[in-house]
């Protein structure tokens, strides 16, 4: 083994700082979670698939649980699990019909969600691969 330092250095882009910390603070904290929920929940609220899933009078409490999920599982505060236990994902979703159609247009809000958010490409990258693999776990039937 060498003591030399690790060649390899990932940076947020190509002439960007390194990427050390942690991803919540590094994209912005709390206002850059609020802002991608929001914008993704713009798009949620013409959608004749997904709006249906969600209580008509508590569009917000949908928004503020996705803001604090999201937020702890990116490195922020410890909120939502200290509010509501364990996150469950696949559990909390069970009622609903998530087959492909709903995962493709949750994927369509959310994308554009992300893109609001003008990540660094590597920022970027990680949240859109997170998002996209959570939301390939959550269809539970291939029925309409």
């Amino acid at each position: 083994m060498s003591d030399e330092k690790n060649p390899l250095t990932l940076r947020s882009s190509e002439h960007g700082e390194a990427v050390t910390g942690n991803f919540w603070r590094e994209v912005g904290g709390r206002p850059t979670f609020e802002k991608l929920v929001r914008t993704f929940y713009v798009g949620v609220a013409g959608d004749d698939i997904l709006r249906p899933m969600y209580p008509e009078d508590d569009l917000e409490g949908a928004i503020q649980r996705l803001t604090g999920f999201l937020e702890q599982y990116w490195g922020g505060p410890g909120t939502y699990s200290e509010q509501r236990g364990h996150p469950r994902l696949r559990m909390r979703h069970q009622p609903f019909t998530i087959n492909p159609a709903a995962r493709d247009r949750w994927l369509m809000h959310m994308r554009a969600a992300v893109d609001s958010l003008n990540l660094p490409p590597l920022q970027d990258g990680m949240l859109w691969g997170y998002l996209e693999r959570a939301a390939f776990a959550m269809v539970n039937t291939f029925e309409d």
